[in-house]
């Protein structure tokens, strides 16, 4: 294909392809590895910021409401998320806190934030100020916003205090649930649609390329434009992010972030995550025994829940990107496009990990009664944060694309083949 041309650049294995101009309830996707490039959904700007106003004033709600109040013994105790924190922080796991205050409150609201400036003024069909900082910030958000992972934490809370003491749910329960649904709506909304939605409305456009030899096709993990560069590094033509033609030492930062999840993964599971005092003793709680504990409480869904969450998905996001890391230029297809998709498992089941924690710092605020009983986080609840912290880390660093570049399967990256359509339903 000859000439400028919009281009996509799938951002799993690097084929190029001619932007297809897509209908309403249609996907575009790559022809390589069948990763979904772009799509073209029912919502208008109007609907989007509906969306995200809704799930901002939501949100405040959700936080300055209490979540629950436990009674026992003629004494009641109510706690928001913020307070639950600060018990947190108070009984001396800062680190615990602030990873809860980060991807619980302040990564959420930053999100909301942007989403809700940057569609108010496309809405009105003017160019967002700050739209290129504020579209790679929320590129940076995403995948740390946890409010549907807390709410699964408050849903397991619920069942352990049950037993505890009396429960009564509050308007900050409520709250949650409908913010968990709203997001999970806004999910959709990435930086790469903010700006596809930003060419609708007619105040941004795709800038053509035409890749001449010599030259490294950079593409943009924030906007999807492409930039054409001398070097292997560079700056979006477009957003001004960071683009690369492959991540620079991607390998040894993975290892070295994926060792350090190792590393901590042992004492996050010997040590107790949970220490809960009563008037009977002391009992310690691990991640499996909070499991065991779900299971004869007769909540065998909530404890396969968390059992997945805090044991089956950190050891295999450990797993797969070892597997990734030792076998990642295999030069097969069929091995590479399973890599790929196992590589997308890894992106999307990340952030559940955190469900322990959540859990663990709401007990603490919920079941403090003094002498009579209180919950404090162990020193595995730490442990385990940075368990998850580091694999999402490495799971980012690392560079799925540099696979595919060994791959002889016939695709050759400068036909530009336009990529095939199919329906979609969102």
């Amino acid at each position: 294909m000859q000439g400028a041309a919009i281009r996509l650049a799938c951002h799993h294995c690097g084929q190029l392809h001619v932007k297809p101009q897509l209908h309403e309830r249609q996907r575009a996707s790559c022809v390589r590895c069948g990763t979904v490039l772009l799509q073209k959904g029912r919502l208008n700007v109007s609907a989007w910021l509906a969306l995200s106003v809704a799930a901002l004033w939501v949100f405040l709600i959700a936080n300055l409401m209490p979540v629950a109040t436990l009674s026992s013994a003629g004494m009641s105790r109510s706690a928001t998320f913020l307070q639950s924190i600060q018990v947190t922080w108070g009984q001396g796991f800062p680190l615990v806190a602030t990873m809860c205050l980060m991807v619980g409150f302040a990564v959420p609201l930053l999100q909301l934030s942007l989403l809700t400036w940057i569609l108010s003024f496309l809405y009105k069909k003017k160019y967002p100020p700050g739209l290129r900082t504020f579209s790679r910030l929320s590129w940076l958000c995403k995948p740390w916003s946890m409010i549907p992972v807390f709410m699964l934490g408050v849903l397991v809370a619920v069942v352990k205090l049950a037993d505890m003491a009396s429960l009564d749910p509050d308007a900050g329960l409520w709250a949650f649930a409908v913010l968990t649904f709203l997001l999970t709506f806004l999910n959709k909304l990435n930086s790469r649609k903010i700006w596809q939605l930003a060419q609708e409305q007619g105040v941004a456009n795709d800038l053509p390329v035409k890749p001449q030899a010599g030259q490294y096709v950079l593409a943009c993990e924030v906007c999807s434009q492409l930039t054409l560069s001398q070097q292997e590094t560079g700056r979006c033509v477009r957003c001004n992010a960071s683009v690369h033609y492959r991540k620079p030492k991607h390998k040894s930062r993975t290892l070295a972030l994926l060792a350090a999840a190792i590393v901590f993964y042992v004492p996050a599971n010997l040590y107790p995550i949970m220490v809960i005092d009563t008037l009977l003793g002391s009992s310690r709680h691990t991640i499996l025994g909070g499991v065991l504990q779900l299971w004869e409480l007769g909540s065998w869904d909530l404890a396969l829940i968390v059992f997945v969450a805090s044991v089956v998905v950190p050891i295999s996001k450990i797993v797969i990107m070892l597997v990734l890391y030792i076998n990642d230029k295999s030069g097969n297809h069929a091995i590479q496009q399973q890599h790929t998709r196992l590589y997308q498992v890894v992106e999307y089941i990340g952030q559940w990990s955190m469900l322990d924690v959540f859990v663990v710092i709401l007990l603490a605020a919920l079941a403090s009664f003094g002498s009579l009983m209180s919950v404090m986080p162990g020193q595995g609840a730490s442990a385990f944060g940075l368990v998850v912290v580091f694999t999402m880390l490495a799971a980012q660093s690392f560079d799925i694309r540099e696979g595919w570049d060994c791959v002889d399967d016939g695709i050759e990256k400068e036909d530009f083949e336009p990529v095939e359509t199919a329906p979609t339903f969102q």
